[in-house]
């Protein structure tokens, strides 16, 4: 939980995204050797939090570097249970309240069979949505979303992400945005604004699309 003026720690949010995004364009095509063009978002994530652990400007961003977070809740029999797993955390107390959340999802997606698929549905409603049920980033002002494009388009990419945010504005509660960042190297940014569902709070997430331009 982010204690004192909520303004200031979205500020320290942003710089942290920014730097780590440095860090992540800075691995991308060590990780992208390591990889195949049909490898799985989660083997996609493995790969890139090994290397960004091993990376010693990486580690002066954060007290730890956790892949598939264990985010808990309470049930309302008070018990305890597991709300979710982030896919990449940056974790900035050694409580593990503070982190900056990233929650990964594939993009403009071609199939063995040869079927393209955008899957900036499932980026909004299985992804970004995880922020506004609070279901992520409890009592935090800012989570992150990382897209991998895997046909290295992020521009069309970004167009039908934010054409899905547009059509599902209602249910993510949209206030703001997208609103697009200044790119990092060829890392697309963009950012959107909602209220969340239960303490009717304001979250602020940030996107990045990764370009996937496997040597495999």
């Amino acid at each position: 939980m982010a204690i004192g003026n909520p303004g200031i720690w979205v500020i320290k949010f942003r710089s942290l995204d920014e730097q780590f995004l440095e860090r992540v364009h800075a691995v991308w095509p060590q990780c992208l050797s390591q990889l195949s063009k049909q490898s799985q978002e989660n083997t996609i994530t493995h790969s890139l939090v090994i290397l960004l652990r091993k990376d010693v400007k990486a580690r002066r961003l954060f007290c730890f570097l956790q892949n598939e977070y264990i985010i808990f809740g309470y049930k309302d029999s008070g018990n305890v249970c597991e709300k979710g797993r982030v896919d990449i955390a940056l974790i900035l107390d050694q409580g593990g309240e503070n982190y900056l959340a990233y929650e990964c999802k594939c993009l403009n997606v071609t199939h063995k069979n040869g079927r393209k698929e955008s899957l900036a549905g499932k980026y909004v409603s299985e992804g970004l949505v995880r922020y506004v049920n609070e279901k992520y980033s409890e009592n935090l002002p800012v989570g992150c979303m990382l897209g991998y494009v895997m046909d290295g388009d992020t521009e069309a990419a970004k167009c039908k992400v934010w054409k899905a945010i547009n059509n599902k504005k209602q249910s993510i509660e949209l206030k703001e945005g997208p609103t697009s960042e200044q790119p990092l190297g060829d890392i697309l940014r963009f950012s959107s604004r909602h209220k969340r569902v239960f303490n009717q709070q304001e979250i602020e997430v940030r996107h990045a699309l990764l370009p996937f331009c496997s040597q495999g």
